[in-house]
């Protein structure tokens, strides 16, 4: 079962990628992504090292950093306040 799983994934991925790279606009989402995921990442590294959140550590995960990039700023606050909450 576990075998027919990773077949599928592997092809759709394969195909989501052959339509990726066919599509010249796709490219641009691609970087502009990729941009949005490391200034999020650098953003959340610079907030945890520069003592502004004191008492506050915020991990370095896909989660952290997917909320980040969807929601910006925004996003930064809620993790914090999450965390405050939760912790």
């Amino acid at each position: 079962m576990k075998l027919i799983w990773v077949v599928l994934l592997i092809g759709s991925l394969t195909m989501l990628a052959a339509v990726m790279l066919r599509n010249k606009l796709s490219w641009r989402w691609i970087t502009r992504f990729m941009l949005h995921l490391i200034t999020a990442a650098v953003a959340l590294y610079l907030l945890n090292y520069s003592g502004i959140t004191k008492g506050f550590e915020v991990p370095l995960n896909p989660t952290t950093i997917g909320t980040v990039v969807l929601l910006g700023l925004p996003g930064i606050a809620l993790v914090l306040s999450l965390q405050r909450v939760l912790f």
